[in-house]
C-alpha cells in the first residue's frame, strides 16, 4: 500500500516507518518538525536503504494538509502528530487542543475530501485516568485527567463519529501504555526537547552524564518495592502493532480499538535495575514526594490486540533497556550529534 505518515520523523513515526518499509509499503513522510528533527530522515534511508519522500507540512495548516491528502494517491494515513507531554499540556492547554484536536479536524476532513478511507491513529493510555482495576482492558471507564488526555479522547471521539458516520471509513485506534527502547542499529530514538518528560529518556541521560541523578517521585506507593509500576513497551512491538492494525483493517473491513502493552508492570526501580545491567552503568536517584495525579500501577491487558491483530509484544524489559542505551551511547546528544 501507499502509505501517509503523519509525524513520521517523531519517535514512534520513525520506527513504524521501518517497519512498513520492510513489509513492502510505499511511505510518504509528513511532519513539522516541531518536535523532532530533519536528520531522522537520513537515518531512516540508512536503516531501509532507499530515500523516504517527505513534506513540510502542519495539521493545522488546512489547505496544506488537504493538498497533501488529494493528490497523493494513498491508500491509508497513520496519524502519529500530536503533541504528547502530560506536564506540558496542563501549562499550555490551549496549545494542546489547537495542535492535537484541530490538527486531527483538519486531517479527517482532508482524507474524505481525498478518499482516503483508512485510519490507524496513535492513542494513549491516558485515556483512561486513574483506573479502577488493572490490568486495564478497553471497556474501562474513560476519564482523563490532564489536558493531554483530553485531546486523545476527543480525537477518539472525532473518528468515531466519522466511522458511525460514513461507513466506508473505518479506523484502527491504538491506545499505548509507554513506548521505549530503539531501533537495533541505534540510529534512530527517542531525543526528547529539553528536559525528559518520561522516565526510560530521564535514565538514559543519567547514564550518559547528562543529567546528574533521577528524581523517583514517591517510594511508599502500595507496590512491590513502592516506587510506581507501569506497562513499558519496546517501540519495535509497537511499530510492528501498527502495520499488523493497518492489515486487520484491509483484511477485515472492520475498525477496532486496541490496547497494546505487554500486560506486566515494572517498577521504576526495576527498570532503573535492568538499565544499569545493560549499560553497566550507575544511575543514581533520589526518592522525593509523590506528584499530583500520579496512581500507583497501571498496565494493560493486551489480549483484545492479540485477538484481532494477531499481535502480542515479544520484546522483554532488558531488551528495551539494552536497545535504549544503545541508541543513547552512539548519540549522547541525541540528534544533535548527527552530520
Amino acid at each position: 500500500m501507499r502509505i501517509l505518515v503523519f509525524g513520521g520523523t517523531g519517535y514512534i513515526g520513525s520506527h513504524t516507518c521501518v517497519e512498513l518499509a520492510a513489509r513492502g509499503h510505499e511511505l510518504v513522510v509528513a511532519d513539522n518538525l516541531s518536535n523532532s528533527s530533519p536528520r531522522v530522515l537520513d537515518r531512516l534511508q540508512a536503516i531501509i536503504g532507499a530515500p523516504v519522500a517527505f513534506h513540510n507540512v502542519d495539521l493545522r495548516d488546512r489547505d496544506a494538509t488537504r493538498a497533501l491528502l488529494a493528490g497523493g494517491g494513498f491508500d491509508a494515513v497513520l496519524h502519529f502528530a500530536a503533541l504528547k507531554a502530560v506536564g506540558e499540556s496542563c501549562e499550555r492547554p490551549l496549545d494542546y487542543f489547537d495542535n492535537n484536536i484541530t490538527g486531527t479536524l483538519n486531517l479527517l476532513q482532508a482524507m474524505r475530501e481525498g478518499g482516503v478511507s483508512r485510519l490507524v491513529f496513535s492513542s494513549s493510555a491516558t485515556v483512561y485516568g486513574d483506573p479502577d482495576r488493572v490490568p486495564v482492558t478497553e471497556d474501562a471507564p474513560l476519564r482523563v485527567t490532564n489536558p493531554y488526555g483530553r485531546t486523545k479522547l476527543v480525537m477518539e471521539q472525532l473518528i468515531a463519529d466519522l466511522c458511525a458516520a460514513d461507513p466506508g471509513f473505518r479506523a484502527g485506534v491504538l491506545r499505548y501504555f509507554n513506548p521505549v527502547g530503539a531501533h537495533g542499529s541505534g540510529l534512530i530514538g527517542e531525543d526528547p526537547g529539553g528536559v525528559p518528560n518520561n522516565l526510560m529518556p530521564y535514565i538514559c541521560q543519567v547514564a550518559v552524564g547528562r543529567r546528574p541523578a533521577l528524581s523517583i517521585y514517591g517510594g511508599d506507593w502500595p507496590t512491590v518495592d513502592g516506587t510506581g509500576v507501569r506497562d513499558y513497551i519496546h517501540v519495535l512491538d509497537l511499530a510492528r502493532a501498527h502495520a499488523d492494525a493497518l492489515d486487520t483493517l484491509e483484511r477485515t473491513g472492520a475498525g477496532f480499538t486496541v490496547n497494546l502493552g505487554t500486560g506486566t508492570g515494572v517498577s521504576v526501580l526495576q527498570l532503573v535495575q535492568a538499565f544499569e545491567r545493560a549499560s553497566g552503568r550507575p544511575v543514581p536517584y533520589e526518592i522525593v514526594g509523590r506528584r499530583a495525579g500520579d496512581v500507583a500501577e497501571v498496565y494493560a491487558d493486551p489480549s483484545l490486540a492479540e485477538a484481532l491483530l494477531g499481535w502480542r509484544a515479544e520484546l522483554d524489559v532488558d531488551a528495551m533497556c539494552r536497545d535504549a542505551w544503545r541508541w543513547q551511547s552512539m548519540n549522547p546528544s541525541g540528534y544533535a550529534d548527527a552530520g
